[in-house]
């Protein structure tokens, strides 16, 4: 018997993109198109205030793209639960689940090499800053010193054989992980509601048996247009006290 093609699905958290979206779903679908790779492109519309719905609309004439809009924003952690659940609806156990950053920074043809490991036995791949032949091109001074410290620290209080990088959101898993941490954990494995359930997602994970690799990323912060949507203060207070949350119980 046949088996069915293995499919990537890529979730993409989308507020306020419209200036960069097209862009990135076309370097996306040529991406998977060169590599051969059978994709779909899932976009979670997080109540934009400018057009980033009319021009995902617009590209999915002319590629795969599932999209699912919130009628008010509701922050990240609401768009990547929404985006993982309906990957995870959708995906087979020996399919592959990327997130990824929708405004260009995450450089699409770096998916083949996530995707390759995943095949070699890894069930989670994360694209790292702190691996050679890394890159941040074009990101603040304090931004940088503030992950490289979050780094050091959930390396010291939560050591995770694989990773270095427990904050960016440019991963791949393999889909079956997903579906057996979500009928673990419940509800309970997508609570987070701000930049933190990133990190949540990786501490949550490694109390499973799976295994982490990290491939160097090149981080283009130099391509992205206007201000950061992360409140940096905001987020470093909730990742810290999510941190002593699930080390100590505190």
């Amino acid at each position: 018997m046949r088996r069915t093609k293995r499919k990537v699905y890529v979730v993409l958290p989308a507020y306020n993109e419209e200036a960069r979206i097209g862009k990135l779903l076309d370097s996306i679908d040529e991406a998977m198109s060169e590599a051969r790779l059978l994709h779909e492109i899932i976009i979670v519309e997080d109540g934009s205030s400018d057009k980033t719905a009319e021009v995902v609309r617009e590209c999915a004439k002319n590629m795969p793209i599932f999209m699912r809009q919130h009628e008010t924003n509701l922050g990240l952690g609401a768009t990547i639960r929404d985006g993982l659940y309906a990957a995870v609806e959708r995906a087979g156990s020996r399919d592959i689940i990327i997130t990824m950053d929708a405004d260009d920074t995450h450089l699409p043809g770096l998916i083949l090499r996530m995707v390759r490991m995943i095949s070699e036995g890894r069930d989670v791949v994360i694209a790292s800053r702190y691996q050679p032949g890394a890159r941040t091109i074009g990101v603040p001074l304090l931004r940088r010193f503030l992950s490289y410290g979050a780094s050091v620290l959930f390396r010291i209080c939560y050591p995770t054989l694989g990773v270095k990088d427990f904050t960016c959101g440019y991963r791949a898993y393999r889909a079956e992980v997903l579906k057996e941490a979500i009928s673990r954990y419940g509800d309970e494995f997508l609570d987070q509601d701000g930049f933190q359930c990133m990190v949540d997602i990786l501490l949550k994970l490694s109390k499973m048996n799976v295994v982490f690799g990290e491939v160097p990323i090149i981080l283009r912060y130099d391509l992205k247009e206007g201000e950061s949507k992360m409140n940096i203060t905001s987020t470093s207070k909730k990742t810290l006290l999510l941190l002593f949350k699930r080390r100590f119980g505190i």
